[in-house]
């Protein structure tokens, strides 16, 4: 198992394109230099199975992606009714075969912890999906016990954020057999950089097999974060 460092997408800047080696689309070429990448697009729209396919076939062998789940079921349905908006998902993102790595639920901030609407979406979900699962709470509900229990029993991963909607949600939480960190930008949300020293902590903690994705886009920053981080590791 190796540390996994990537972006959210990979759009290669103009101002960036010397630090990527030649490929026939963004996507190779990004897949020369960082090991992972973050499908954030699956969040705002649907795609084809055979476009998911044709992005696998793109990437080397040991590549990974992870994939959100579409925000019609996070954001607009709110976890509930989630049977066949998982099957209609789980029909085009499988289509990345052995490159498919986590899937994200990212839940809107307005979201509290609710068990039994939790619970029915997460046994859903497990249903459809046997790899690595993490969710991104942002409402403060989510970071007490009984929202920990029961993301361990449904062995989902609870994202460490950057900066922390709430207390605890720095650290990784729910079932420990896996890690996803999302650095989404700081003092500024999606466009700040990261100093050094936050980088140099940030590695220290890393270890095999887990995630790090950096969010913060906006101004192109997470492309060199993610070179730094990297060359830390």
């Amino acid at each position: 198992m190796t540390i996994r460092i990537g972006i959210a997408g990979w759009s290669i800047r103009r101002e960036q394109a010397d630090l990527f080696k030649p490929g026939p689309s963004h996507l190779a070429r990004y897949a020369t230099r960082f090991n992972a990448v973050e499908i954030n697009s699956s969040f705002y729209r649907p795609h084809r199975r055979s476009t998911y396919e044709r992005w696998a076939a793109s990437v080397p062998k040991d590549f990974r992606f992870s994939a959100k789940l579409p925000r019609a079921i996070t954001h607009q349905a709110r976890l509930a009714d989630p049977e066949a908006a998982l099957d209609a998902f789980a029909g085009q993102v499988l289509g990345l075969g052995e490159k498919l790595g986590p899937l994200l639920a990212q839940l809107p901030p307005s979201l509290g912890f609710d068990a039994a609407r939790a619970g029915v979406f997460f046994q859903a979900l497990r249903a459809r999906f046997d790899g690595f699962l993490a969710c991104e709470p942002r409402h403060a509900s989510w970071f007490a016990r009984d929202a920990d229990a029961l993301l361990k029993k449904h062995h989902i991963a609870r994202v460490a954020a950057d900066p922390a909607p709430a207390a605890g949600a720095e650290k990784p939480g729910g079932w420990n057999g896996y890690r996803y960190f999302r650095w989404h930008g700081s003092p500024v949300m999606y466009r700040s950089a990261y100093a050094p020293a936050r980088l140099k902590a940030l590695a220290a903690v890393l270890k095999a097999g887990d995630w790090c994705i950096f969010d913060n886009t906006a101004d192109g920053a997470a492309t060199p974060d993610a070179f730094k981080l990297r060359d830390l590791l």
